[in-house]
């Protein structure tokens, strides 16, 4: 065995490591012992040198009488760098109101990983796909684990599985009970109550068309969305959609409430979350009254319970989300308990509707945005035979291919999600050997890798028809991640594009969509999702459709 000293260049040669190595290693697997001690995450070419020369091979490594320095694809360890800000306020004013757009002008400014600290919280993000997917991998470096700097810290719960921490037992009980109700042969099963859920609303559509009214989209989809998931998830009927005036329902509005005040309360800075009085009481009083509303419809459903059901049949048997959870046995015979049925309800209810309402909205937006898709979209509906009487499956939505890669790129330019978190577990040297330290949370900012101008040609030009092209077949891994990736992935990402996928053409098929007005759009900044909130539109029903093409 031989002994050398190892340091990152950038650091000082007196934090060198000393490191043995056997006779019979090579310089491949030197490098992997030191990507191991080092924490060097992802592909990194790793090369060495002393304060003299360059080292390329062992025997020069071993003859070194200094320590030897450890390069990173040619170049040092970097700090990871970011506005100065303020004092107290620290990056606030750097980022807010237009997180979006700021975070991609401090990328160009900084680097492919930033770093900002709001009112006394510090986070880091990035733009890279490569950083993304390493961070998102739930490895030996990252988890979810929701700290005071986390974006879902005002509304962390380890009982459920979106709020809470990976590394729990009540994050393995509900990621083995809950993904088997999202799973394609479920949504299969909820095909026909997508169908009927859109049609049902025509009528509130039809009455705004006879009255020659235009409508806030994001507050209709946002109905929509949620009376279609209150039906599987809680087997409940919102009566949102009875009449064009019909109120949105508490726990939709409740859900929705908590969502704008968590946002306001993280982005403040963790010593703003434990304010007794404000937004931050009145989101703890919020989120005591929502869970309590759902703990109510949970205790109704478990008076009319019915026998239990095999855990990967059960989606397919039980009245809705709720049943199922209630009555799914695994091959031991054991069920999700009863305390992570109540907080998970909580969970389901949320996260289905709230993503949903705001892409079918950002959808809506482009079909008005952007000249020639809408037409696009009808004449592909009518290619394919649909018409008001057409019966939605999986097989019929995965056969629209234009309307598939109008909503990737939908996706892509105006995702409702953009701020995944994940916290290192030890020092890390990111690729482009940028060093985060232990304990810290890394956003992939979702926006600014799918408009990444590294990756996309003409990023901020709305296309789908690129999503045929080879550059796109092409792209580095992580570079499209809608629904973020790994295993802690949106595990609701089937039921959200089949539902977009019968909606969207519903709808279409049956208006004309027009933008009424020409003002600029803008997004909530103090909402924990992106949605337009002053998109209006006219839905003319329609009365002519176009001829089937001459191809078909």
């Amino acid at each position: 065995m031989s002994s050398q000293s190892f340091y990152l260049v950038g650091d000082e040669p007196v934090t060198a490591k000393a490191i043995l190595i056997s006779e019979k290693d090579d310089l491949k697997s030197l490098k992997k012992t030191l990507a191991e001690i080092f924490h060097i995450a992802g592909k990194q070419d790793l090369g060495f040198q002393n304060h003299e020369q360059a080292l390329d091979s062992l025997s020069e490594i071993l003859s070194s009488s200094a320590p030897v320095g450890i390069t990173l694809d040619g170049h040092g360890v970097r700090r990871i760098q970011g506005p100065e800000g303020l004092p107290a306020v620290g990056s606030y004013y750097e980022v807010f109101p237009d997180h979006l757009g700021n975070h991609d002008r401090l990328f160009k400014k900084y680097g492919p990983v930033i770093k900002t600290t709001n009112m006394g919280k510090t986070t880091y993000l990035t733009n890279d796909p490569a950083i993304g997917q390493i961070a998102l991998s739930e490895s030996q470096f990252f988890t979810k684990k929701i700290t005071p700097n986390h974006p879902l810290f005002g509304l962390k719960d380890n009982t459920a599985l979106f709020l809470g921490d990976t590394e729990t037992a009540n994050w393995a009980a509900g990621h083995k009970w809950i993904p088997p109700c999202m799973s394609p042969k479920a949504v299969r099963h909820y095909t026909p109550l997508m169908q009927n859920c859109v049609r049902d609303a025509f009528k509130v559509f039809d009455e705004l068309d006879a009255r020659n009214e235009s409508w806030n989209v994001y507050q209709y989809m946002l109905k929509l969305a949620s009376g279609f998931i209150g039906k599987i998830v809680l087997g409940m009927d919102f009566h949102q959609m009875d009449e064009i005036e019909s109120p949105i329902h508490p726990i939709v509005s409740m859900i929705a409430l908590s969502l704008s005040l968590n946002k306001k309360v993280t982005s403040r800075g963790e010593w703003y979350t434990y304010l007794p009085f404000g937004d931050p009481q009145r989101l703890r009083d919020v989120r005591k009254a929502m869970y309590a509303a759902l703990a109510v419809q949970v205790d109704a459903a478990r008076q009319d319970i019915g026998s239990d059901l095999p855990l990967h049949d059960a989606a397919l048997d039980a009245k809705c989300v709720l049943d199922y959870l209630l009555r799914a046995v695994d091959n031991q015979g054991k069920k999700l308990p009863i305390d992570l049925v109540y907080s998970n309800m909580v969970v389901m209810s949320g996260a289905g509707f709230t993503t949903t309402s705001s892409l079918l909205s950002w959808l809506l937006y482009c079909v008005v945005a952007y000249p020639g898709n809408q037409e696009r979209i009808l004449q592909e509906l009518v290619d394919h035979g649909i018409n008001e009487n057409t019966q939605w499956t999986p097989e019929l939505s995965s056969s629209l291919h234009f309307v598939g890669n109008f909503i990737k790129e939908t996706q892509r330019l105006h995702n409702p999600s953009f701020q995944p978190g994940r916290t290192s577990k030890t020092e890390v040297i990111l690729p482009g050997g940028y060093r985060l330290p232990p304990n810290e949370v890394i956003i992939s900012a979702l926006h600014a890798i799918h408009t990444n101008p590294k990756i996309w040609t003409n990023p901020q030009r709305f296309d789908p028809d690129r999503w045929d092209s080879d550059e796109v077949k092409n792209i580095p891994a992580g570079s499209y991640i809608p629904f973020a990736t790994g295993p802690r992935g949106c595990i609701g990402f089937n039921l959200a594009l089949a539902e977009v996928k019968v909606l969207l053409p519903e709808l279409v098929y049956r208006y004309e969509f027009s933008q009424d007005g020409d003002t600029a759009i803008e997004y909530d900044p103090e909402f924990q999702l992106i949605r337009p909130v002053n998109l209006y539109v006219r839905a003319k029903k329609r009365t002519v459709w176009p001829k089937p093409s001459a191809k078909v």
